[in-house]
């Protein structure tokens, strides 16, 4: 078999057979195919796509290119949830608290924030000593016993899509949704997974702004799933504001607690319930989405959920006080307001700058090895539809340094505000099975 017959091949437009996908990422992955080769071929994937068969094959040469973890020891169907990023995005702090205080087991291997959207990992780490450095033990233990543990992900998990990634972002190849597809599901199904919910966004904080392409991209990962044996649900998800309120680590947690304590915002509340009783669907747990729905919001109201999130907490090594008093989780210095100079109605945000900017102060990374603050960060005070009056504030900044007058007019500047009020945007587009 030669690369440049396959380079080729696909170029041309034909399906490659799964031992010539094999034979590339396995080459690649072992340094045999050199760079230039293999952005030559995701450049053909680019402009040629792959069909369903191709990119299920794809993803499980990603799979097995690595460490695949064995979650059989753990009782019961595992369901992973898994988010294309976002702003504000806390529904995993949420989640798998809330999921298994339901009786399902949550094994959830999460990652670290890069560019505008956060992470859970980061977020966790904000409470005072949790610890997400799990040995695969101690991370099978803690879900048997209490059913639930978060942890960072391996590094061994799917090599070929870590080395493949960063060919993809020096080749403007990144937006490439059968790579995408690939890179997501194999992580998934890598992490030991029984099913698979995932919450594809769509707007201008999330990595697939325009619906069409966002569905293309949720269908296609469905498609992954059939063909590999896991269950799988994609629910299209609005990202044209940030999702809650809060934007920063430690921020975020806070939000998230008062969500289990069933006073959260709406919007994240509907997202978390939705989710969540898509996990219970495929997990077996209920016989329909509304019976779910109910069951998870009873647990809410009734403290259950609550409750698990600091058994969660204690496992892992953290200070599960913060629930009871959010003080002792890490606080910012400062705090500045940003206020509105006209009357009208807020009717759009601009997500993405919201992300980068608070990327600037400290609560995420332009590069991997930055340091984060978890301290720092955004509260919104205002979001689309609402009416808002000069002076009022639209949202405050939580910083650890002084001078904020750039930023502070860079945040008021990604708000518009309108004379007449705007339709609000539909958080729930739509769900794919």
């Amino acid at each position: 078999m030669r690369v440049y017959d396959l380079i080729y091949k696909k170029r041309q437009g034909e399906a490659l057979e799964r031992e010539e996908i094999k034979f590339l990422i396995d080459g690649y992955t072992d340094g045999a195919i050199p760079d230039y080769q293999m952005a030559a071929w995701a450049m053909a994937v680019f402009f040629q796509g792959m069909n369903n068969r191709e990119i299920a094959d794809l993803t499980m040469a990603m799979v097995e290119s690595g460490e695949k973890i064995d979650l059989s020891p753990i009782k019961g169907f595992k369901v992973d949830k898994h988010s294309s990023g976002g702003v504000g995005d806390t529904t995993t702090l949420v989640l798998a608290p809330l999921v298994s205080a339901a009786g399902v087991p949550v094994a959830k291997l999460s990652g670290r924030g890069l560019g505008h959207t956060g992470g859970t990992i980061d977020k966790l780490e904000s409470i005072p000593g949790f610890r997400t450095d799990l040995s695969l033990a101690e991370f099978i233990d803690n879900v048997n016993e209490i059913g639930v543990a978060v942890a960072g992900q391996t590094a061994d998990l799917t090599p070929a899509d870590k080395k493949l990634y960063s060919l993809r972002d020096v080749t403007a190849t990144v937006d490439s949704i059968p790579l995408i597809a690939s890179s997501i599901m194999s992580k998934k199904i890598a992490g030991g997974a029984d099913g698979i919910v995932l919450d594809v966004k769509t707007g201008d904080g999330a990595f697939m702004e325009k619906a069409e392409d966002a569905e293309r991209l949720a269908r296609t990962m469905v498609e992954i799933g059939k063909h590999l044996e896991r269950k799988t649900i994609a629910v299209i998800t609005d990202m044209s504001q940030p999702l809650g309120y809060a934007i920063g680590n430690a921020l975020e947690v806070r939000e998230a607690i008062e969500t289990l304590r069933g006073r959260g915002p709406a919007d994240l509340t509907e997202l978390s319930l939705l989710l969540g009783a898509n996990m219970l669907i495929l997990a077996g747990r209920v016989g329909d989405f509304q019976e779910g729905y109910d069951l998870l919001q009873e647990l809410l109201e009734n403290g259950k959920a609550l409750e698990q999130l600091a058994r969660l907490i204690r496992a892992q090594g953290g200070d599960a006080g913060v629930i009871e008093d959010d003080n002792k989780l890490p606080q910012a210095r400062y705090t500045c307001p940003v206020l509105a100079e006209e009357e009208g109605y807020i009717a759009a945000i601009k997500t993405r700058e919201l992300g980068l900017l608070s990327v600037e102060i400290g609560a995420g990374r332009a590069r991997k090895d930055d340091i984060i603050d978890p301290a720092v960060g955004f509260v919104l005070e205002k979001k689309v539809g609402d009416r808002v009056l000069p002076g009022e504030t639209l949202l405050t900044i939580h910083a650890n340094k002084e001078d904020l007058e750039g930023i502070r007019e860079r945040v008021r500047k990604a708000f518009l505000i309108t004379e007449e009020k705007p339709e609000i945007p539909t958080l729930i587009l739509t769900t794919i099975k």
